[in-house]
């Protein structure tokens, strides 16, 4: 069967070398991850991945797997978000207190993708792997950007902030800055702070006109 299928209902013998005897179930997830983590500290490529492989190498079958994502590419991005930082929680006092927050979650994982090699080695693939990158795209960085968009909102709508320009050009204002220091220049600083002054220059600017 070839990965994106309908699953097969026999499990796959185990490879030599691999895992003996199943995992119990609330193991499955962590030996399917240290699996893929595995193959990937190997040099196989995300693109030769398959369920079949990732399969054996975890000693599980692939019907297991596909009972828990509907293919490599959900798995993957799970596997992404299980070693990020999680989402921040907004404290609502403000909106400069939730844009901090975001920004500052924005360098965490920034400094995270620095000191994970995993995180390294799949984001330098993803760009040419489209479905990959769009899957991860739909379910972790769209909602991220959601988060922002609606505290900008939440400070218009409240006094705090200009609402005379658009929602979407005051969120890129925002998080210009640490998207250039985690993507485009990696090797920039990210010193503890610089959430807060890149809110508070912003926001000097964007104060409502009296």
């Amino acid at each position: 069967m070839q990965d994106g299928g309908t699953p097969e209902p026999h499990d796959d013998p185990p490879r030599p070398g691999a895992r003996r005897g199943r995992p119990r179930s609330e193991g499955v997830e962590q030996a399917v991850f240290d699996a893929v983590v595995g193959l990937l500290d190997e040099g196989v490529p995300l693109a030769e991945l398959s369920i079949e492989r990732i399969a054996r190498t975890a000693g599980v079958g692939k019907a297991t797997i596909y009972r828990r994502w509907a293919g490599k590419e959900e798995l993957f991005v799970d596997l992404l978000r299980s070693v990020e930082p999680p989402d921040p929680v907004l404290p609502g006092t403000s909106a400069r207190a939730d844009l901090v927050a975001l920004l500052e979650a924005l360098r965490e994982r920034g400094l995270a993708k620095r000191s994970s090699a995993l995180l390294h080695n799949v984001f330098a693939q993803m760009q040419a792997y489209p479905k990959l990158w769009d899957a991860y795209h739909h379910t972790v960085i769209e909602p991220r950007r959601r988060l922002g968009l609606d505290a900008v909102r939440r400070g218009m709508e409240q006094g705090e902030l200009r609402d005379d320009l658009d929602v979407e050009f005051v969120n890129d204002l925002l998080t210009g800055p640490l998207l250039l220091r985690t993507v485009i220049r990696p090797g920039a600083t990210l010193e503890p702070g610089l959430a807060e002054r890149v809110v508070d220059a912003v926001l000097e600017g964007l104060r409502p006109r009296t």
